[in-house]
């Protein structure tokens, strides 16, 4: 399979200038045609035997570059989706200018929380792919009304948060990595709160057993964790119901903060809370794309062989001589 990619730039009609605008790239299934404008302009027409193309959004982490997550980009793309990363550099807080993943912090108090998305690059994005459904290599070829959410870290949930058919009905499920819904004091949550989820769509969980960035950032939620992984576990165990056998949470032995990301940068954004891997970042990426896959194809493309591989790893993994999962359940 060939993978391209095409770059937008979008307008974030709610944001103030110079921070208002989101860098796009868009990678898709692609079929070489050895054309002249193919040849001159590396533009690949995509292959239409395999569309229409679900849609995966991905939120970066704060301050992680879009590119970090080219490897699951183009490995989700390999399967026949269009994912889209992008870059936006804004003010996430007052006077802190960074790359974000889109934080609505309106939307994340005690009286806004629950009535809208949090995820404030979501409207453009998806408007920006139906852009890209009108005209150019992708036109008529996208699945508008099948899109999966996922991200990393604070792009994690801002994902999961906002994966609800009431604010977007096109979503169909979300997933993230060392992402949770512990409420932050200062916006005014006693200590020790778990905020809830929308409990609509298929959510996939998954954190790393040495996560020292959720280890070492305990205080801004009043409470010291038993664990790294403890707010991961308590959002699904408390933030959804559950009972529709479509949620999961995968914990991986060793695995921290970044594991998920490719190329850290250590210049920016704060690695140096994390705590060292015990397994390689490849093992993990590796665990997580193939679940990832796995859960897409099981819970939207409704591929009864992929519901069976998530069922045989939750039946195997307690006896996972590998030790690569420290929990793989559902609920």
């Amino acid at each position: 399979m060939t993978v391209r990619a095409l770059y937008r730039a979008a307008v974030v009609e709610s944001a103030a200038a110079p921070y208002n605008t989101l860098h796009l790239k868009v990678f898709y299934p692609a079929q070489p045609s050895g054309s002249d404008l193919e040849r001159f302009q590396g533009v690949v027409p995509a292959d239409g035997d395999r569309a229409p193309f679900k849609i995966v959004i991905l939120f970066n982490g704060i301050n992680c570059g879009p590119e970090q997550y080219q490897w699951l980009a183009q490995r989700l793309a390999a399967t026949g989706k269009v994912v889209v990363t992008f870059g936006w550099v804004a003010e996430n807080l007052p006077g802190m200018i960074a790359l974000t993943p889109g934080v609505d912090l309106k939307m994340l108090t005690p009286a806004q929380y629950g009535t809208g998305p949090t995820a404030s690059a979501l409207p453009t994005l998806l408007e920006a792919l139906k852009q890209l459904n009108e005209s150019g290599v992708l036109a008529g070829l996208l699945a508008l009304d099948q899109v999966i959410l996922g991200g990393h870290s604070a792009g994690g949930r801002v994902a999961i948060e906002s994966a609800d058919p009431k604010f977007f009905p096109q979503v169909r499920a979300a997933f993230a990595y060392a992402a949770h819904s512990a409420a932050v004091m200062q916006l005014g949550y006693p200590a020790s709160t778990i905020l809830p989820l929308p409990d609509r769509l298929p959510l996939l969980l998954m954190g790393g057993t040495q996560d020292g960035v959720i280890a070492n950032s305990s205080s801004l939620y009043g409470v010291t964790w038993a664990r790294p992984t403890t707010p991961i576990e308590r959002t699904f165990d408390e933030a959804i119901q559950g009972g529709r056998h479509d949620s999961y949470l995968l914990l991986v032995n060793g695995a921290n903060h970044f594991s998920m990301v490719e190329a850290l940068d250590e210049t920016t954004g704060r690695a140096f809370l994390d705590l060292p891997a015990t397994q390689s970042n490849a093992a993990v990426r590796s665990l997580l794309a193939e679940t990832i896959e796995q859960f897409i194809e099981a819970h939207v493309n409704q591929r009864l062989e992929a519901l069976e591989r998530l069922n045989q790893r939750l039946i195997e993994q307690t006896n996972d001589e590998s030790g690569a999962i420290a929990t793989f359940t559902r609920k």
